[in-house]
């Protein structure tokens, strides 16, 4: 599967729509297949008997092609980019070009159907590097700007006409179309304020609604929130051995960087102790662009669980915040993005809630690189550094995602927006200052790891030993980016507890 175009009633019956990778038979053998190529397929199923037929075929070779589908499961418009010149074209359900331009570094895509269905929605990145999203009859006509002014957090779509209803707005709260929805959203929003809650589906008429909630000593729970009655009852835990005792209570904490930018994070604290001195456990999240709430995060928990105070930075360049505090992390991998991290740890010391002399630094990714730099390209911070699939040279991150992508042009400029210019690489891989590394580091690796491959934390443990800093590997077999298998994700969380415990103990 490859991408989840949604669920639509045709026919009195419920149709899944799903992006494909098609496969081919391997030579004359008949039971090995490769891929045809990685372009995926629009294939239906029916849900009712599993029947799968295709909708429409795959882009062009060097071409990327998505598409948005009307309430009868036919497309209502596609756009298809070139990966070789950034040329890109929306055409309507009828294969008529409505909208077209060129994107350098691919910038480009679909956002979904307008309030009525008429129109479509697409962003593009404009000549000041801000993502705007434009609406265009499906008709043709003018392109205009949508929701320009609005603080867009998330996009509400009916599931099965694929229309917009409406959108949260991060000050406003939610927005309907239908003036009644969004009173109902705001009152159901009131209802669970102390929690990280979403709105999860909602029956046609809006009469009842799902909602997920979690954070705040709440692990994860459901409701059915009915209007009619003005109850909600919960209907399902998912953690039930997790009581509210147990789970530490977690809260936005907010800081100004040494450059004056205004910034936040999550602080988690351990549940049943004062909010003085505690130990720190930094976790910079992956991506690097996306961003942490105030949800449940197990990973976080259970360190808090340790009595450890767990802040999740959502530096520059995180999605929490506007396009520009998103733009302003380009070039600033292990140079401001870094010192955002340290910055929020001198703010939580000078509050008195962490003691700055007992602190590790952990993380995934993206935030396992920022982890390693944190004891390599900085001093003095952290007792130790923890880093599951990390990136350690940012020159062979580029080569390895532009070889990945066929050499091709807009993945080029795209690396070179976000990283900064070439020459600045070498002076940020945390694997070229290993003999610097001022604490011990646990290096957490998938063998199978095809978005930061294994190699960077086998070469970082080999620079290392070389410099003879002390380290330690633990290799995932058969695991992948995500640490998808149950039992290799157990055996990272027990190994980077116990590595934190043993070199910054909490007690």
């Amino acid at each position: 599967m490859n991408g989840n175009y949604g669920v639509r009633f045709v026919d009195g019956r419920y149709v899944a729509y799903f992006g494909a990778i098609e496969l081919e038979k391997l030579g004359s053998n008949m039971r090995e297949y490769t891929w045809k190529h990685g372009r995926p397929y629009l294939y239906e199923v029916e849900t009712r008997t599993n029947r799968v037929s295709k909708v429409a075929n795959s882009a062009s070779e060097n071409e990327y092609r998505d598409w948005v589908l009307g309430p009868d499961g036919k497309i209502a418009a596609s756009l298809d980019l070139s990966y070789n010149d950034g040329d890109w074209k929306l055409k309507s359900g009828t294969d008529d070009v409505i909208a077209s331009g060129n994107q350098r570094n691919g910038r480009v895509g679909l956002v979904g159907l307008g309030y009525d269905g008429t129109t479509v929605i697409y962003s593009e990145r404009d000549a000041e590097n801000i993502i705007r999203w434009y609406e265009i009859p499906l008709a043709g006509g003018e392109a205009k700007p949508f929701l320009d002014d609005a603080h867009v957090e998330r996009l509400y779509w009916d599931e099965t006409t694929g229309y917009l209803v409406g959108y949260l707005d991060e000050e406003e709260g939610p927005v309907f179309h239908n003036p009644e929805y969004g009173k109902t959203a705001n009152s159901i929003r009131a209802a669970f304020a102390d929690f990280d809650m979403r709105m999860v589906d909602w029956t046609p008429d809006f009469k009842k609604v799902l909602v997920r909630t979690s954070g705040n000593r709440d692990s994860g729970s459901w409701f059915v929130v009915d209007l009619s009655t003005g109850q909600a009852n919960a209907i399902a835990y998912e953690r039930k051995s997790l009581t509210p005792d147990v789970v530490g209570e977690t809260s936005v904490f907010e800081y100004t960087a040494a450059d004056g930018l205004e910034m936040d994070g999550i602080l988690t604290l351990p549940p049943g102790k004062e909010a003085k001195d505690l130990p720190l456990v930094m976790m910079p999240h992956g991506g690097p662009h996306t961003h942490d709430t105030e949800g449940f995060d197990w990973w976080a928990q259970a360190f808090a669980a340790r009595g450890y105070a767990v802040f999740q930075p959502n530096f520059r360049g995180s999605t929490n915040r506007n396009q520009a505090f998103k733009l302003a992390g380009y070039g600033e991998w292990g140079r401001k993005m870094q010192t955002d991290l340290s910055d929020g740890m001198a703010a939580l010391a000078e509050k008195g809630i962490i003691d700055p002399s007992r602190a590790c630094i952990v993380g995934a990714s993206y935030g396992g690189y920022a982890a390693l730099a944190g004891v390599t390209l900085q001093q003095g911070l952290y007792e130790c550094a923890v880093a599951v699939a990390p990136v350690s040279d940012i020159t062979a991150m580029y080569n390895e995602d532009y070889r990945a992508s066929g050499s091709q042009r807009i993945t080029k400029r795209a690396l070179l927006d976000q990283l900064g210019p070439k020459e600045g690489w070498d002076a940020v891989s945390p694997r070229r200052f290993a003999a610097k590394a001022d604490a011990p580091v646990l290096l957490i690796h998938g063998k199978d790891d095809t978005v930061v491959p294994y190699s960077h934390s086998h070469k970082m443990a080999d620079a290392l030993k070389d410099a003879g800093r002390p380290y330690e590997l633990v290799t995932l077999d058969g695991e992948d980016h995500w640490l998808s298998l149950s039992s290799t994700r157990l055996k990272m969380l027990e190994a980077s507890i116990g590595f934190v415990e043993k070199h910054n103990p909490a007690n």
